[in-house]
């Protein structure tokens, strides 16, 4: 059998070989989509033949990109379904293996019209499997608002189920236009991947959905957590409660920037459709901003330094200290390259746990000691800061007008978001932890390096894609450094600069608003 670093020309010949597409691996995934399309059948998903499903053919053997592709046939009676009926293809979409005929009244076979879709998933996103559902919330939950480009919710437990959410977090479903013949959305699915790299489905209008994941496990759990919230938005539309605030208040009290003179209408319930308001949202950085710089500099930073050594040592075996330690030996290594100062060679993951300990520390004291604003080590001091939280050495402050003022635009609906240098999980435990309460509630959701730097405007369009504006000037960033505004506004947002004790004097001329206080805003 090939080996993992296997080359096409190893495996390729193999694959295509009767033996393989007979063998063991193949017929599993070929048992596994038959199993899953009655499980489907009976949630409704899958019924009328619609809907579809595809997953990888699992084997270690065979390098991802190259495993072969297993996809249930269109028009066929899913809950029917064997494993003989199932389209054998390669990685690149060709077909290496069909079913045969039946007689009447079963029509001639044909590879499910969803599968150029399907590739797309495989193909732009590296997929394990991906499941098309014909769900009746995910057609309903597209028709509420008919011009809507997405779906968003906040603040329920299953957005916990998505890859890469967790409940403070805003979820973003694109939503594309249905056509009559399923090919033809290739294009607009596509285009939807593209720009929503962050997205695991896509919605299409009075249609359906597609889910992806890494493997058929996960692809099957998150579209079960996004039928689970397309069901409870529903209900919780026709209750009149708005599901995409974090407080979940009213519909009717969704923004102070709505026209109040104009009646919303009960969406399904008439006949009618919400109208699409007007959207505002408001995004804050953390140092000189919302929190004293010395915060950071005098009370978290130390804190890291001080208990790097102990927190690696006492975790090194975990699966979350291994892959901060992964992000670590990279980030080193491009140091490295360029010739960094302090920068030293971390020992392979064989060497002694000490020695690895001892040039991690090395390394992480350099970085905190240059302000180095880098994933690996925004991560690493994140789960650091978890532990002083978790054990009350460690509390999270923020300035006297900051709590009032997020509880004001929260209940005026309008969302708030976080964007700093420190890492997702750095902020919501600075914010949980504060003298005034768990203040998450008022918040929408989280940005940090990994959209990108703070001080390139990309970063800025890239939060403007998420977080649901018509336009970027509908946000307003607030910050103390004059680089980041610059970079905002170069994006097209709205810019506040935030004058703060022991804040950085801002240039002469920089042509900027500021404000001492949120109570000004």
């Amino acid at each position: 059998m090939a080996s993992a670093a296997a080359t096409a020309e190893d495996v390729l010949p193999l694959l295509n070989s009767q033996a393989y597409l007979e063998g063991h691996a193949v017929g599993e995934a070929r048992a596994l989509v038959a199993d899953l399309c009655r499980h489907f059948y009976n949630l409704g998903w899958v019924t009328g033949t619609g809907g579809s499903i595809t997953v990888k053919v699992h084997d270690d053997a065979v390098p991802k990109p190259h495993q072969l592709i297993v996809m249930s046939p269109s028009g066929v009676q899913k809950e029917r379904m064997v494993p003989e009926d199932m389209y054998v293809m390669s990685g690149s979409g060709a077909v290496l293996s069909a079913p045969s005929p039946k007689p009447y009244p079963h029509k001639p076979p044909k590879c499910s019209d969803c599968a150029p879709l399907f590739m797309k998933a495989y193909l732009m996103r590296n997929a394990g499997a991906c499941i098309h559902s014909h769900g009746m919330e995910s057609c309903l939950i597209t028709m509420i608002n008919p011009s809507a480009k997405e779906f968003r919710i906040t603040h329920m437990e299953m957005i916990k189920g998505i890859q890469g959410h967790g409940y403070y977090d805003e979820l973003v479903v694109p939503i594309i236009e249905n056509t009559a013949h399923e090919r033809e959305l290739t294009e607009s699915l596509s285009e939807a991947m593209a720009a929503y790299p962050k997205a695991t489905a896509v919605l299409v209008r009075n249609h359906g959905i597609y889910v992806w994941g890494d493997s058929w496990i996960n692809a099957k759990t998150q579209a079960e957590c996004y039928h689970y919230l397309f069901d409870a938005a529903l209900k919780l539309h026709q209750l009149g409660i708005d599901y995409s605030s974090p407080g979940h208040g009213p519909v009717n009290c969704l923004s102070s920037f709505q026209n109040k003179n104009k009646p919303l209408s009960s969406g399904l319930a008439n006949g009618g459709h919400v109208p699409d308001p007007s959207r505002h949202c408001i995004v804050l950085d953390i140092e000189g901003t919302t929190t004293p710089i010395t915060f950071v500099t005098d009370v978290l930073f130390p804190y890291a330094r001080d208990n790097v050594r102990k927190h690696l040592s006492s975790t090194y075996d975990s699966d979350e200290t291994k892959d901060d330690i992964k992000l670590l030996r990279a980030q080193v290594e491009e140091d490295l390259k360029q010739g960094l100062s302090g920068s030293l060679p971390i020992p392979p993951n064989d060497a002694l746990k000490e020695e690895v300990v001892d040039s991690l520390v090395a390394n992480v004291e350099a970085m905190i000691k240059s302000d180095r604003k880098i994933t690996s080590l925004k991560q690493l001091q994140g789960h650091i800061w978890r532990t002083g939280f978790e054990n009350k050495e460690l509390q999270g402050v923020v300035y006297d007008d900051v709590p009032e003022a997020l509880k004001k635009w929260h209940e005026s609906g309008i969302k708030v978001y976080i964007y700093s240098s420190g890492s997702r999980e750095a902020q919501r435990l600075l914010f949980a932890n504060t003298p005034y309460g768990d203040l998450r509630r008022y918040l929408s959701g989280f940005f940090d390096t990994t959209v990108g730097n703070k001080r390139e405007s990309h970063s800025y369009s890239e939060i403007s894609l998420s977080v649901g504006v018509d336009k970027p000037s509908q946000i307003l960033f607030v910050t103390d450094v004059h680089q980041e505004a610059v970079a905002a506004k170069a994006a097209g947002l709205n810019v506040l600069i935030s004058i703060r004790p022991g804040n950085a004097v801002l240039p002469e001329n920089h042509g900027f608003k500021t404000i001492r206080s949120f109570a000004e805003i």
